[in-house]
């Protein structure tokens, strides 16, 4: 009996966690897709970074909300799961944006 309650709260947190997940995983992969395109037009760092708020931005949204639904299942506070959100989201441009600039830098 514990055992079914156990298998029944895990199978209950999947679905938010693959929705954690499957955004996490559409998100990167737009903002890697932005990134040869971006380094064949040349763009600065900082029209990259426009460029990828904007091709990403449903993407983006779609992860914000999975991490807040997740966070706030998990029961956290509004904000934080805002804040937890937004750091998730900030790491994945951050480094998608050194990426770039790296790979910009004349060789």
């Amino acid at each position: 009996m514990i055992v079914a309650a156990s298998l029944a709260m895990m199978l209950a947190a999947a679905p938010s966690a693959d929705a954690v997940g499957t955004g996490r995983k559409e998100f990167s992969k737009c903002l890697s897709a932005q990134t040869q395109p971006a380094l064949e037009k040349k763009l600065s760092v900082g029209d990259f970074q426009s460029a990828i708020k904007s091709a990403c931005a449903d993407k983006e949204a779609a992860f914000r909300n999975a991490i807040i639904a997740q966070d706030k299942a998990d029961k956290m506070s509004d904000a934080a799961a805002s804040s937890d959100a937004d750091d998730q989201i900030s790491e994945y441009v951050d480094k998608i944006t050194g990426e770039y600039e790296e790979s910009s830098r004349p060789n």
